[in-house]
């Protein structure tokens, strides 16, 4: 196979032109407006081959929605590194050329979302926001795949489809249902930080220009010699950082519920390019029984003034999709992909997404994924792997042997590479077993973010989690009420009294607006 589909033919029917419209077969389109039929009122016919080629295009114009994340919004543009970790070189850490070359204008693709509702919910909804870069560098893809929040709701990748399964509508009544998120939450004494942030302003972000973004896991860093560091990943928003309360949450929904897409394309249209700095922090690898949690815990922050931020890079979008699906529904991206000189830690949660995320990509998109622009790498590819749906290309260097798709062979076909830099060949020993993490610290993290938080972000806080609070089981309120205690005595007693006051008024509020949508509706004659 050459690449027919790379040719730039330009061989036209007598009745064509330039702008003439015509189907997949590369047939000219003479009449785009009307069935063949049977005289001109029907009925149809069954060769109908123009019509049935539209229409069965148009049933599968939806690939399957991502399962979490599908309401996104992306931009292309670049990364480029500063090169330094403080004052030393970053090679010091790591040998990624990424970051080691700083001449280098690393093209990226960036995909924002929201993670819970659907693909078409309002972007005004209390929920984390996906924050995904694909970095196209020169030793092939790199996926850093994180949030807008640092942390996240459980530690271990085995709760992760329960979790969600909490946070999406009811399987009976379809509904988001806070008595079943917070049924899930109240045993989950690990989620108590993570609520914290989500109910405060933190969890409805302005848009997607004033929004942090974080890889979430925690990565290693390898340099020449093979020695690894941990490290965590933040994006700084260059224009600041901006989040909503409730009430202004609802007043923007109430205008524009497209409102974080139309903000970043016009924004990029405008010229005004949005830009963030890469930060890292960076920890000696090993489990660190000198703090009173593991660092390994993504329930869990890396103070900064124990772990400073080192500035690394920037980010710039600079160009928008050119067409919505193509490039930002059918982006695809994994914790998995990384480049050498990046590595994975024992990081339950990022080693339980390294097998998610890309096997959703091969179920969702399909097996030919990586052969689509927005997702391939941009570099040169030789593989082995043949066929499936969709097949595009075949990735045969120029003057490879097309009849040797297997290795190792003795008369041809790809060769392995050269290793470069010593591997990292961490030692592993232990039991092999199915148990927590020993420094659970559940609430200590959550205490410390309440007490950081303003007056402002405390009272929205309170506000919201009280609502969600005031139709759960009694037995779930007493247990989230014990853990925000157990986090800080204040923010416990505010939780009390905050539901105790909204108890009364929430359910008449939700029973009225059932009754109003019947009682307020115009009585209309059929037609």
């Amino acid at each position: 196979m050459t690449g027919e589909g790379d040719a730039k033919d330009q061989r036209k029917a007598e009745n064509e032109k330039e702008d003439t419209l015509t189907n997949r077969q590369g047939h000219p389109i003479t009449d785009n407006q009307n069935m063949t039929t049977v005289g001109n009122r029907g009925p149809t016919t069954l060769e109908n081959y123009d019509f049935l080629e539209k229409m069965s295009h148009f049933d599968r114009e939806r690939i399957p929605e991502r399962v979490v994340h599908a309401r996104g919004a992306g931009a292309h543009g670049y990364f480029q590194s500063y090169g330094k970790v403080g004052d030393d070189p970053i090679s010091n850490y790591t040998r990624a050329k990424v970051f080691t070359n700083t001449e280098a204008e690393t093209p990226v693709f960036v995909r924002f979302s929201t993670v819970i509702h659907g693909a078409h919910s309002p972007e005004t909804q209390r929920d984390p926001r996906g924050f995904a870069v694909k970095f196209y560098t020169e030793d092939g893809n790199w996926d850093l795949v994180g949030n807008n929040l640092k942390i996240f709701f459980i530690r271990d990748a085995i709760k992760f489809p329960d979790v969600i399964h909490a946070l999406k509508p009811d399987p009976v009544t379809n509904r988001q249902d806070p008595r079943r998120i917070f049924d899930f939450m109240a045993a989950s004494p690990e989620s108590t930080h993570m609520l914290t942030f989500l109910f405060s302003p933190w969890g409805i972000p302005a848009n997607y220009r004033y929004m942090q973004g974080s890889g979430v896991n925690t990565y290693k860093w390898v340099n020449d010699e093979g020695k690894a560091v941990l490290v965590k990943y933040h994006w700084e928003p260059v224009q600041g950082i901006k989040n909503l309360t409730q009430e202004e949450a609802d007043h923007i929904q109430g205008e524009n519920f497209n409102h974080a897409t139309q903000d970043l394309y016009e924004s990029i249209e405008n010229g005004d390019y949005p830009e963030w700095e890469l930060y890292v922090q960076i920890m000696e690898d090993g489990e660190h029984p000198e703090l009173d949690f593991d660092p390994l815990d993504d329930t869990k922050l890396w103070y900064k003034d124990e772990f400073p931020w080192h500035k690394v890079g920037k980010m710039t979008l600079n160009k928008n999709p050119e067409n919505y699906f193509a490039e930002v529904e059918q982006s695809a991206f994994g914790t998995g992909v990384l480049v050498d000189g990046l590595d994975f830690s024992d990081d339950k949660m990022l080693q339980g997404r390294t097998f998610s995320y890309s096997d959703t990509q091969r179920y969702r998109v399909g097996p030919n994924y990586l052969q689509l622009p927005v997702n391939a790498p941009k570099k040169h590819l030789g593989t082995n792997q043949r066929d499936g749906q969709m097949t595009y290309h075949v990735d045969n260097p120029p003057g490879s042997d097309p009849h040797i798709n297997y290795e190792p062979s003795i008369t041809g076909g790809l060769q392995e590479a050269d290793h470069k830099g010593t591997p990292h060949e961490p030692e592993v020993v232990g039991k092999v077993k199915r148990e927590a993490i020993d420094r659970k610290a559940h609430f200590s993290q959550a205490g410390e973010t309440w007490r950081r938080f303003n007056e402002r972000e405390k009272a929205d806080l309170i506000s919201n989690l009280s609502s969600a609070l005031v139709d759960a089981d009694e037995a779930v309120q007493k247990q989230m009420i014990s853990h925000m205690t157990e986090a800080d005595s204040e923010y416990g007693r505010r939780l009390k009294e905050g539901i105790t006051n909204v108890r009364s008024s929430e359910n008449e509020k939700q029973e009225d607006a059932v009754l109003d949508a019947e009682r307020m509706g115009d009585v209309s004659d059929p037609y």
